[in-house]
């Protein structure tokens, strides 16, 4: 059964992967998948894969979070591994440091220097760091005797472990570093390091410049401790610890703190040639030091490693070319099945999405939704299955967008012409329709949302699933509100909600984004949500803020809006009718009976 399971996703632990997943299964049920990730070291989709393929074999609960079944228990047992003793530190968590209460204030301004710095960008394996992590990584180097004093280099610094240095000795009176060095490609980075150090008291260099090059000559031989953390292949570890090397000064012992994601056991070897080829050896290691924001695909977390430089440390990289970034080495892409609709959608290179991350954004292609598990790997010349959405699939389909009642009745519907194209089935309001509506609507007036309208726009989002797929819903509002932000890192536009006058309480939300058929090159409007808290003028917030979505649409050149309802969601689809929407799909499910595996 074990191997079964582990060439049905091609796992390359093979068996004691299972095994793996099957022990954290029975030492901390009910456990998300996000849990089995982290306690195992598998990558999530990995975990998901594997769970499914236990559901199959009725050895894994279909309620979530997951749990071993009678029969699974059994298998457990027969196996040898029903113990559930933990003797990881309760007070650590494994990760061998704890953050004085002293540096609490830390903590706190690394959060707020977060939320204001520039956005992670995934297509380079950025994923930033907690701020609790910052904070334990200068712990780390406290820790080690790399500092107080010395000069450091940081060898990319998007998780801005520099401000973190700089803040930690702020909050302890007095700086903790003779020198900081921040070397990275992104003048937005080195930027915003400039900008928030420059008060701070400590004194942090930033250079421009690509690390496919060597390090610029004045860098070399100046440093006494580095730290990195690069992409997550092979390549990108010997990459960016060579210039780690170029930059330390001569001779033993000197510490190069290392980050990285988890990977199969081959691909860690790759690494770990890497860094023996180097001239460096291992000082530390520990597992899930390092969590991340954004990093689903690795359970969120990274491992932590010293390395001591020794008397055959030597640097011999030129200048390189070639992939670099986990992207980049993809040969196969993962179906993965929308929980909503059991549409089948690949990820990978070649396909429409190149990351799972992309397809959460734009939703699912069937019915604009989600969430979706991981499935099996494909190659990319391999035919889709019957269910499957194809990678040129031509047809916009949005999110469902339904509201809890009615909006009141908007400008009549156009009818139909005889021409070749069709009449427009809304007009824009006349000024003083316009301004009509807005009367309707006082209190509450409308703005463009930002990131502080996050938590209310979870709860509206949630409430949507609940509304559009009962007890199949993804109804946490902070997974919704997760969503919406980092869509919101890449354009606010079309997003709009409804506030008291003092600016304060959110009462409605309305969501229009702009979208390109893939196959046509047409651009039209996608309707994603809308939804307003109960109002005594509920109706009229509602019709102001689709109006003005709509409004949207017209200012940007667009001339289609589409929207998707659930075909029990009576009062959106009376919106859709009001403001003249015309019925263009109907998305048919078909529940078949389980096969008798006998």
């Amino acid at each position: 059964m074990l191997t079964e399971v582990a060439d049905a996703v091609r796992l390359q632990e093979g068996p004691p992967g299972v095994r793996s997943v099957l022990r954290a299964l029975r030492r901390l049920a009910p456990a998300s998948t996000r849990d089995i990730s982290r306690a195992t070291g598998l990558p999530v989709p990995i975990v998901a894969a594997l769970g499914n393929e236990l559901r199959r074999r009725d050895l894994l609960t279909k309620e979530r979070p997951s749990r071993l079944t009678p029969a699974g228990l059994d298998v457990v047992a027969e196996l040898g591994m029903d113990l559930t003793l933990d003797a990881t530190c309760t007070t650590c968590d494994g990760r061998e440091l704890v953050i004085p209460d002293v540096l609490d204030e830390a903590v706190r301004r690394l959060s707020d220097l977060m939320e204001s710095g520039p956005a992670a960008d995934m297509s380079i394996d950025q994923s930033h760091c907690t701020p609790e992590t910052k904070v334990r990584r200068v712990l780390a180097l406290l820790a080690a005797g790399s500092l107080p004093g010395g000069n450091l280099l940081l060898i990319g610094d998007d998780d801005l472990v520099s401000l973190a240095v700089a803040v930690v000795g702020d909050v302890l009176g007095s700086p903790i570093v003779e020198r900081v060095t921040v070397v990275d490609i992104s003048p937005e980075i080195l930027g915003y390091i400039r900008k928030v150090s420059a008060g701070l008291g400590t004194r942090v260099e930033t250079v421009e410049h690509d690390l496919r090059q060597p390090l610029p000559a004045e860098l070399h031989g100046g440093f006494d401790v580095a730290m990195t953390d690069p992409p997550y292949t092979a390549e990108g570890a010997r990459l960016f610890l060579s210039r780690a090397v170029e930059g330390l000064r001569p001779g033993p012992s000197h510490s190069i703190f290392f980050s990285f994601g988890g990977k199969s056991p081959d691909e860690m070897l790759e690494v770990q040639r890497e860094i023996m080829a180097l001239g460096l050896v291992t000082n530390g290691y520990i597992r899930n030091f390092n969590e991340y924001r954004g990093s689903g695909i690795l359970g969120g977390v990274g491992f932590f490693q010293h390395l001591l430089t020794t008397t055959s440390t030597a640097s011999r990289q030129g200048d390189f070319e070639g992939p670099l970034y986990t992207g980049d080495k993809r040969t196969r892409q993962r179906e993965y099945t929308c929980a909503a609709c059991d549409a089948r959608v690949r990820v990978g290179p070649g396909a429409r999405w190149t990351s799972v991350a992309a397809l959460r954004d734009e939703g699912c292609p069937q019915c604009g939704k989600g969430p979706f598990r991981p499935g099996r790997l494909v190659a990319v010349d391999e035919p889709p299955t019957t269910l499957a959405v194809t990678v040129d699939e031509p047809a916009p389909v949005p999110v469902p967008a339904p509201v809890p009642a009615p909006i009141a009745t908007p400008a009549p519907a156009q009818s139909q012409s005889q021409s070749q194209s069709p009449q427009p089935g809304w007009q824009r309001p006349a000024p003083e329709h316009r301004a009509a509506l807005e009367q309707r609507a006082q209190p509450y007036l409308t703005r463009q949302a930002d990131e502080g309208d996050l938590p209310a726009i979870g709860e509206f989002e949630a409430e949507i699933a609940r509304i559009s797929f009962g007890e199949d819903a993804v109804d946490d509002p902070a997974r919704h509100a997760s969503r919406v932000g980092r869509s919101m890192e890449k354009s606010k536009e079309g997003m709009i909600v409804a506030h008291r006058p003092d600016g304060g309480e959110v009462v409605g939300w309305c969501w229009v984004s702009i979208n390109q058929n893939q196959m046509t090159g047409d651009r039209y409007a996608n309707f994603r949500s809308l939804a307003v808290a109960p109002l005594d003028n509920r109706a009229d917030v509602a019709e102001l803020l689709l109006t003005e979505g709509l409004e949207f649409c017209l200012a940007n050149g667009i001339t289609e809006v589409v929207g998707r309802v659930h075909v029990g969601n009576v009062p959106m689809r009376t919106v859709y009718r009001k403001f003249g929407f015309d019925p263009a799909t109907l998305t048919m499910k078909l529940r078949l009976p389980e096969e008798d595996p006998r």
